[in-house]
């Protein structure tokens, strides 16, 4: 079942039709046709201090604060923000780049060597693969300093992002898994996993697979081999990066 189509907090791109891509290693690209699934990483192992719990610094008052100290409700403020960081680790996430053309810069960056490829998709294409419980929108890149950020929903934070990140143009899938006992949120219960695989229908996914510009021919031909021994019919090719400038 698609996920929701609704949500406040996820908006979709201008152009919903809009290549997107994702950048793997080739062990998680075979991760990811083993398993036939998403890996969706947890928000607090993203590496931005910031994931999921900064709000703009005029949306709340800051720590410590004479106006938060003279506020009655500063108890209740620490213990929500208490809360808030410990639901990113029950916050689970998977990012892609919106682009019309494959990155060079993000080949540098994800491809540490020549076994790297990209999956190819869209915005549409994604949205009717995920789960009920998930889902799919744009970051949105602000001025901490001097910019709003939306209240009232706990997403809002997941969905915002420092301008430093702008070039990511991400396009980011959210799962939420709190952990409940008997219909009783467990708040302080940690979590033992570093992410979680979500299934999906890779063929209705996957437009096309990329393989990095540096990968020698045999490394394309694996990648194709591995692919249809999955039982997949998605195009392999090597990125278009590697061909020869006309003169």
């Amino acid at each position: 079942m698609p996920a929701h189509k609704s949500h406040p907090c996820f908006q979709p791109p201008s152009n919903p039709e809009a290549p997107i891509w994702q950048y793997l290693d080739f062990t998680k690209y075979v991760s990811f046709l083993e398993y036939e699934g998403l890996f969706f990483s947890r928000a607090d192992r993203l590496g931005d201090p910031y994931e999921g719990v900064s709000h703009p610094e005029g949306s709340s008052p800051q720590p410590g604060s004479a106006k938060e100290t003279a506020n009655p409700r500063a108890a209740f403020l620490e213990q929500k923000e208490r809360l808030v960081k410990w639901m990113t680790q029950w916050t689970y996430v998977n990012s892609w780049h919106i682009c019309e053309h494959e990155s060079a810069a993000f080949w540098k960056l994800y491809g540490h060597t020549a076994e790297t490829v990209a999956l190819r998709s869209t915005y549409t294409r994604l949205q009717n693969c995920l789960p009920e419980n998930a889902q799919a929108g744009v970051v949105q890149y602000i001025d901490y300093k001097r910019e709003w950020q939306p209240e009232g929903n706990a997403f809002w934070p997941f969905v915002h992002k420092r301008k430093s990140f702008q070039h990511e143009r991400e396009l980011r899938a959210l799962v939420q898994d709190l952990p409940f006992n008997g219909g009783e949120l467990e708040i302080g219960k940690q979590n033992q996993e570093s992410g979680k695989t979500v299934p999906v229908n890779l063929r209705k996914l996957v437009e096309r697979v990329y393989v990095s510009p540096a990968a020698p021919p045999w490394f394309v031909q694996l990648v194709g081999n591995v692919t249809e021994r999955y039982g997949f019919a998605f195009a392999v090719q090597q990125s278009g990066l590697v061909k020869d400038p006309v003169y």
